[in-house]
């Protein structure tokens, strides 16, 4: 992989990331979320976080992982978290003199537009080995590791769950009853 031409990278890269989008958007619109499907990771296009990406390309895992690796950190990861609000991090911040780390809980379409992108990143980059427990099992491999909103950290392990012990199927349905709750009455659903 490290001897890739600039052009196997740029268009496997490009070929990764629509794939994951239309992946995303096909379950957001099955959920209700059109909005968020039309416009989920339009950051991966940019400059910022395009040729980075291609730059770290390796078409099994994501490039942020290998720039991590090599770096130290991603600025790629970096950009991306700071412009789309379904990544838990997003909604962290630092308080109290800068030695204190604070999050926020995530509204519920986030949390499931969260979940999404999970589901579709496990099934690009597992390809045909991709199980229903996937995005639950890589979620939890850093849990102990992540300064998330605990309701947050719930509810995504909770639809998680359920995805693992029901299949893709009855979760889209099931996400998508919880979407039209959270949009008739305004307040978070109860999983």
């Amino acid at each position: 992989m490290e001897n890739m031409s600039f052009f196997k990278r740029f268009f496997g890269h490009l070929h990764t990331i629509n794939t994951h989008r239309y992946l995303v958007m096909k379950m957001c619109f099955r959920c209700g979320m059109y909005r968020q499907g039309l416009l989920h990771d339009l950051s991966k296009y940019s400059f910022s976080e395009f040729w980075p990406s291609v730059r770290y390309y390796q078409g099994y895992r994501s490039p942020i992982s290998r720039e991590k690796e090599l770096k130290g950190y991603s600025e790629c990861w970096l950009h991306h978290k700071g412009s789309n609000r379904h990544h838990w991090e997003y909604w962290t911040d630092r308080i109290k003199g800068y030695d204190h780390v604070i999050s926020l809980e995530m509204p519920f379409e986030y949390v499931l537009e969260s979940v999404l992108d999970r589901i579709s990143a496990s099934k690009v980059y597992n390809k045909h080995n991709y199980k229903d427990d996937e995005p639950y099992n890589f979620f939890m491999k850093s849990h102990e590791i992540r300064v998330i909103n605990k309701k947050t950290n719930t509810q995504i392990i909770k639809l998680l769950e359920y995805l693992k012990d029901n299949g893709e199927e009855k979760a889209l349905k099931y996400y998508n009853s919880l979407y039209k709750q959270y949009k008739r009455d305004g307040k978070e659903p109860i999983l």
